[in-house]
């Protein structure tokens, strides 16, 4: 019997057939939820190795190719080689270059770090003491009226119990921190081994995935899906790369104008503020207010020299060095980058607020093909210009 679907009642039982089905399949999902959130987690605890250890590829990659592309080309030595030995001695090179950064790390900036936090931490009933002063004399000076004065007594007392816990908390914390890098000790290793692989054959692998998609997919398809990985970790690739090297010269920068100053905490507010500089747009903010309270209970005329030294350092950094690194590795308007950064930070946190600029930087320009390429259709100008 031939079904007639333009019926009218034919077609309301078919869409409400797959209501029903939709429904009784959402809610089965839904239903059994922990436990695929649990076999999830346990799939990605499997993977963590090499979840780490691409990480690790992806970023050592840049150090790789500045030894082969930049340094050993200019080597005629170098050139006669075979590429496996070529590729091998770059590979020893770059981890050469991590291990002794690591190193440094740990025995210059590691024992600094950890002595500005045990005195900060010892200092906090010191600095309560100050900002208790503090507040009395701003009481006294500008006459504030008892129930403001009471507001504030209040606040102050909420911020000193909330420090006292974190001062009794801090110490399982950093236990449970030591622990968890520890049990990650193997998980570590073996993603540096996996990136040596994944290092060593990075074009085979390459190769392989192009491979799978131009099988899976039709020429058009898959050309536009290797156009669109390329254009990604093109996108993602200079922007990180050029993020690291500006944060870590800012961070030196800072360290060096914070020593001239004689700065309290010199090499922990320069850390704050090289490591925060990753973070695009808020960055400098997120790391200039602690390091400038921290400065403000030890010496206000410091703090002052120290919001100098910042807006200089952000304004060398804005006009000259960021330009300089990045270039116009974005392409997207400020507008763009600030909705990007607030976006992605809430869904991520801060590994979103990193990583959320590129990535819609990539989704942007995807957009902006398509509305543009429907535009040509129409034989209509492509130039936002051209709509003002």
């Amino acid at each position: 019997m031939k079904v007639n679907w333009n019926s009218k009642y034919n077609t309301i039982t078919a869409y409400s057939l797959i209501v029903i089905f939709s429904s009784i399949l959402f809610y089965f999902f839904a239903s059994q939820i922990g436990s695929y959130s649990a076999k999830v987690g346990y799939l990605i605890s499997i993977m963590y190795p090499f979840i780490i250890g691409f990480v690790l590829a992806y970023l050592l990659n840049f150090i790789l190719k500045f030894y082969e592309e930049r340094i050993l080309v200019n080597i005629k030595y170098f050139n006669k080689l075979k590429q496996s030995k070529k590729r091998l001695i770059c590979i020893l090179l770059t981890y050469l270059t991590f291990g002794i950064m690591i190193y440094l790390c740990i025995h210059f900036v590691l024992p600094q770090l950890t002595e500005s936090i045990v005195g900060i931490v010892n200092q906090i009933p010191h600095y309560m003491e100050i900002a208790s002063k503090m507040t009395q004399d701003i009481i006294k000076d500008f006459d504030i009226s008892d129930q403001m004065a009471t507001f504030l007594n209040d606040k102050l007392n909420e911020i000193s119990t909330r420090l006292i816990a974190f001062i009794s908390e801090i110490v399982p914390l950093i236990a449970n921190i030591i622990m968890s890098l520890l049990s990650s000790i193997w998980n570590i290793v073996l993603g540096l081994i996996i990136s040596v692989y994944l290092l060593l054959d990075k074009e085979q692998f390459y190769a392989m995935s192009k491979k799978m998609v131009s099988a899976i997919f039709n020429k058009k398809t898959a050309d536009r899906i290797l156009e669109l990985t390329h254009r990604s970790n093109n996108t993602f690739g200079r922007f990180i790369s050029g993020k690291i090297i500006d944060s870590a010269i800012i961070g030196v920068i800072s360290f060096i104008l914070f020593a001239i100053a004689k700065m309290p905490y010199v090499v922990l507010i320069s850390v704050i503020i090289g490591v925060t500089n990753v973070i695009p747009f808020f960055g400098p903010f997120i790391g200039a207010v602690p390091c400038f309270i921290l400065i403000l209970f030890e010496s206000p005329t410091k703090a002052l020299i120290f919001l100098i030294l910042i807006f200089l350092i952000q304004q060398l950094d804005g006009n000259v060095i960021g330009p300089k690194i990045l270039g116009n590795s974005i392409g997207i308007s400020a507008f763009w980058i600030l909705f990007a950064i607030l976006v992605a930070g809430e869904i991520f946190g801060l590994v979103g607020m990193v990583i959320g600029v590129p990535l819609f930087a990539v989704i942007y320009s995807i957009i902006k093909e398509n509305v543009e390429y429907k535009l040509r259709e129409k034989n209509l100008p492509t130039d936002t210009k051209d709509y003002m």
